[in-house]
């Protein structure tokens, strides 16, 4: 007997809304700037195909420092600006969008609001505790377009990292005749909590692009968000996904896809 693959399928209000999806991109440092990128990039295409696209807002309260530049997205006169300004400025020049920079940690004091899909590009343990707190707190019980669905977490190393997408709430599935739906996706705080914790790390910031190449190599963070983007768009394309993330290993060029289920 044939054993079915367990598979999720997007929420159905997804694939068709009226208006643009809410997406609440945390972190605007290596990873969040490339992430952002794509984010544009799939909102336009997504646009060019029918579908409403994306209506970003961005949190950081960090602002740009040389070392920044060349492992992030940032220009020498962007030097001492916010980076979620100069990111959403340059956004919204280029791809014609209104997208929105708050210059503000994510924090239960500072979240007001709710957005459908929650990306988060931080760098601790902590932070991402955080924002677990923020998301299970939010009201699951009205059925708005605003309603929030997920959470998918970047996070790395030097030459490793990790997507994670998880599900905000149990997100009911259609039935299948080719596949077991699975309606509700872990968070990564839950299901890699002591790992987190174990990796968490105090390290202050770089002084220059030398020192920070030590902690995180030149291209970790803009493979992670290519790859974990395109399981977003996958996600939007095909309305299901077999697989919930990978784990990275860029020093051998190795990925391992993490399954539904």
């Amino acid at each position: 007997m044939e054993t079915k693959l367990k598979a999720h399928f997007i929420a159905p209000e997804l694939l068709n809304p009226t208006n643009p999806i809410t997406v609440c991109l945390i972190g605007a440092g290596g990873t969040g700037s490339q992430v952002l990128t794509a984010l544009a990039r799939m909102s336009h295409s997504l646009q060019q195909l029918g579908h409403a696209g994306f209506q970003v807002s961005l949190w950081d309260d960090d602002v740009i420092t040389d070392a920044n530049r060349g492992r992030q997205l940032f220009a020498e006169s962007e030097v001492g600006l916010s980076k979620a300004t100069a990111l959403i400025t340059r956004t919204n020049r280029f791809f014609g969008t209104a997208w929105k920079a708050i210059e503000k940690p994510f924090t239960a004091d500072t979240a007001t609001g709710r957005n459908t899909i929650y990306i988060s590009c931080v760098d601790s343990a902590a932070a991402r505790f955080v924002i677990a707190e923020v998301l299970n707190d939010l009201d699951l019980s009205s059925h708005r377009a605003d309603t929030p669905r997920y959470w998918m977490d970047f996070g790395n190393s030097k030459d490793t990292g990790q997507v994670v997408l998880s599900t905000i709430g149990n997100i009911k599935q259609p039935s299948s005749d080719k596949f077991v739906p699975v309606g509700s996706l872990p968070q990564v705080t839950a299901e890699y909590a002591e790992l987190l914790r174990q990796g968490d790390s105090e390290d202050l910031p770089s002084c220059s692009l030398a020192e920070a190449l030590e902690k995180q190599d030149l291209f970790i963070n803009s493979v992670l968000a290519q790859m974990g983007c395109s399981l977003l768009w996958q996600l939007f394309r095909q309305g299901f996904t077999l697989e919930r993330g990978f784990f990275l290993n860029l020093a051998n060029f190795r990925s391992q896809p993490l399954a539904v289920g």
